[in-house]
């Protein structure tokens, strides 16, 4: 028979230890029993909280309840996929390396670089972002028309923003079946109306709220950048589609409460970039084609580019140029600096040594990166147009183009809106401008967490 008091050692280990498992569980419980929802309104500038006229009514009263900042600087360039990664990573571009609304491809020869947004998370995102590491901890996440996150493996529930979005859905039937949405076929779905498609993210995110009650719920909200972009910032269609998103963001903070959570949530309601009035448009490329530097398959209409010497990618108010022939790249970038530089609406030409104080990388270590950045003045944007014979152009209605952003961050008409509100935020608080790379921080030190980031955690809102 064993000995007695062995028996009694061997009875104490297993106790302490099934007492060990009963604290690491209420442990682990505890540290996943909060909630935080990222909500971006995308175009949504720092300027529109105290615009009278812009139709915020459920902001203005969060924000009265929480916290809100003067206005949010935002990443280079002020762009919309660039800057949901800094949200979620809490670095600029020259770390994370997402520099377009895609991945820039550069093709020997001379030929034409070419923007590819069909692209997995793990092509676009060179860091973790905080949906990995809270993933990794074992916190729920889910992500409505994110960017960057297609095949992300660390969203447990996922509709991303991403051509073709509805075949890389995690939940793609059950929002069938709930009516939330009406098709499986992407051409479909791609064609509904941009409030049609809005409609359709925030009845996502209220579904996911209602059922799983992720730990992190991201969720982006888009008709408010496509109605800046066709009719300017500051416009009725404008106002409108920020009035469209206040009520969506009034629906998220109602379902918490139905959901039984709203005492355990934060949220926060951010953009990603302001917007500016554009009266002009710039084409550098068409300058670039009359000189020879640049070849189109046709004389007329926006048609695709053949070769390319030298190539601008418009971003809004700034372009990024590109020297594709290694072999006539000196020749090549003198004649397009003088032609630049004798063209109208251009306000700057940045080098290189000039990228990282923008927080942009280096181009001899990223082959995304530009080689020259076109800067525009005040009202004018770039285009990639590459046909016709003006370098220069009136905006029209027609062509859409009133709106643009992606002007360097130092603009003031970048700055996006913050707003925080709920557990762990102190009432009634308002700060000054701060870094958008402090969101990612701030969100991991309320979920008990230390994410590693370029900015700090906004411990001045914070109870």
């Amino acid at each position: 028979m064993p000995c007695p008091l062995r028996q009694r050692a061997i009875i104490s280990f297993i106790m302490a230890c099934t007492l060990f498992s009963r604290i690491l569980a209420v442990s682990l419980l505890a540290s996943t029993n909060e909630h935080v929802v990222l909500i971006t309104i995308d175009g949504g500038a720092a300027y529109y909280l105290e615009d009278a006229a812009a139709p915020l009514p459920t902001l203005r009263q969060l924000a009265a309840q929480g916290a809100s900042a003067a206005g949010m600087t935002v990443a280079n360039p002020a762009i919309t996929w660039p800057n949901h990664t800094t949200l979620i990573t809490g670095v600029y571009p020259e770390k994370h390396s997402v520099l377009f609304n895609g991945v820039l491809s550069r093709t020997p020869g001379g030929l034409a670089v070419s923007i590819d947004a069909k692209r997995d998370k793990a092509d676009l995102v060179a860091v973790p972002t905080l949906c990995d590491y809270l993933h990794q901890k074992g916190y729920r996440t889910a992500g409505v028309n994110w960017p960057c996150t297609r095949n992300s493996g660390t969203l447990d529930d996922d509709l991303p923003d991403t051509p073709e979005s509805l075949s890389y859905t995690t939940l793609l039937q059950e929002l069938i079946d709930a009516r939330i949405l009406a098709t499986t076929n992407n051409a479909a779905f791609s064609g509904l109306s941009a409030a049609g498609r809005d409609q359709a993210w925030a009845a996502a995110a209220l579904h996911l709220i209602q059922t799983r009650k992720p730990n992190l719920l991201i969720y982006h909200m888009l008709v408010t950048d496509t109605l800046q972009h066709r009719y300017g910032p500051r416009s009725p269609a404008a106002y409108a589609a920020l009035g469209m998103a206040d009520a969506q963001v009034r629906e998220v903070w109602r379902a918490l409460g139905e959901a039984g959570i709203r005492e355990r949530t934060t949220l926060f309601i951010v953009a990603d970039h302001g917007f500016e009035l554009s009266t002009n448009i710039i084409h550098p490329n068409v300058l670039l084609r009359k000189h020879g530097l640049l070849e189109t398959n046709a004389a007329s209409g926006n048609t695709p580019l053949l070769k390319a010497r030298v190539q601008t990618v418009a971003e809004g108010g700034t372009a990024l140029v590109y020297f594709n022939n290694p072999e006539t790249r000196e020749i090549d970038r003198a004649h397009a600096l003088k032609l630049f530089r004798e063209l109208e609406g251009i306000a700057g030409i940045l080098e290189p040594k000039e990228f990282p104080a923008l927080g942009l990388p280096d181009p001899e270590k990223n082959a995304q990166m530009a080689d020259l950045i076109l800067v525009a003045k005040p009202n004018h944007g770039f285009s990639n147009i590459s046909s016709g014979n003006e370098a220069i152009t009136a905006v029209t209605l027609a062509a859409g183009n009133l709106g643009n952003h992606g002007y360097l961050a130092s603009n003031p008409n970048m700055n996006a809106l913050f707003v925080a509100v709920g557990r762990g935020i102190k009432r009634g608080v308002k700060i000054g401008l701060i870094d958008n790379r402090s969101v990612a921080p701030t969100i991991a030190h309320l979920l008990g967490e230390k994410f590693s980031a370029d900015a700090k955690v906004l411990t001045e809102i914070l109870e």
